[in-house]
């Protein structure tokens, strides 16, 4: 299964994962990468359709966004609401957090995602020790 991958979208997914923000980041190396999150799979700057997902998991169908400063922009919510329209249609999950939780308030995000993968997964998580992970400027 191709999950909807949108191969012509490459450049720019690989482009996203060297400019990264600072809450991209932290969640990646803090909750996401290595399987830290329940032991599940996640990937960076996923194309998906004609989208760029933040992170996705095939397994779960589940799409992380983490919302900037763009967001703030005119048109923003409208374009966030069509997005999510769209990966629903495919089959997909959506969920938010906001850069300042993810550099604030790192707990209650982990706790977030942790909540809608036991209640979502069907039983299928694995529980995985988290590593401590110490970032510079992060």
């Amino acid at each position: 299964m191709h999950n909807h991958y949108n191969r012509r979208l490459k450049p720019f997914a690989r482009e996203h994962r060297n400019v990264s923000t600072k809450a991209e980041v932290r969640l990646w190396c803090e909750l996401l990468r290595d399987r830290h999150m329940l032991g599940y799979p996640f990937l960076r700057q996923r194309p998906i359709d004609g989208f760029i997902a933040d992170f996705f998991c095939k397994e779960l169908k589940l799409v992380v966004e983490v919302d900037g400063a763009t967001h703030d922009e005119e048109g923003a919510v409208e374009h966030d609401s069509r997005r999510n329209a769209r990966l629903a249609e495919l089959g997909y999950s959506t969920l938010r957090f906001t850069d300042e939780d993810v550099r604030e308030r790192i707990d209650m995000v982990d706790a977030a995602l942790r909540k809608w993968i036991e209640e979502n997964a069907g039983g299928t998580a694995v529980a995985r020790p988290l590593r401590s992970v110490k970032r510079k400027g992060v």
